[in-house]
């Protein structure tokens, strides 16, 4: 029984983990929209959310060695780890700035609903758990 909450439950906290961390790569790219050559990222969610998910786990990634603190960092902080994805712009600027304001604020207000509805799903959750705990 307990396994079976505690799968549930890691669905919700990995897709909710996963939503605030894409929130934060969006903003990044609106922050940066007049920033020259910066490339928008985004994930593929759905992909994402099965590899959190899945319980294979990944092959190690292999490293540069840097001798020095200026050296590029070989590998990408946070939660996306190699997944991350550049766009490509509908229509490139002559700065090479490939953000789009108009689908960046599409995705970020998606996002944000998705992000309301998962916590409002993982609150209706809890409450039949409080229920159903509270019947017996």
């Amino acid at each position: 029984m307990i396994n079976k909450l505690d799968k549930e439950l890691n669905y919700h906290h990995t897709a909710l983990s996963l939503r605030v961390a894409r929130q934060e790569l969006l903003s990044s790219n609106v922050a940066n929209a007049d920033t020259p050559n910066f490339k928008a990222k985004d994930i593929d969610f759905a992909s994402m959310l099965h590899e959190k998910l899945s319980s294979t786990p990944s092959l190690k990634k292999v490293s540069l060695n840097t001798t020095s603190l200026m050296h590029i960092n070989s590998s990408v902080p946070g939660l996306f780890g190699d997944n991350i994805l550049y766009r490509v712009p509908l229509q490139p600027s002559a700065d090479g700035n490939t953000v789009d304001m108009d689908m960046e604020r599409t995705r970020f207000a998606d996002n944000a609903i998705k992000y309301d509805a998962s916590i409002t799903f993982l609150s209706n959750e809890l409450k039949n758990i409080s229920s159903a705990l509270q019947e017996r």
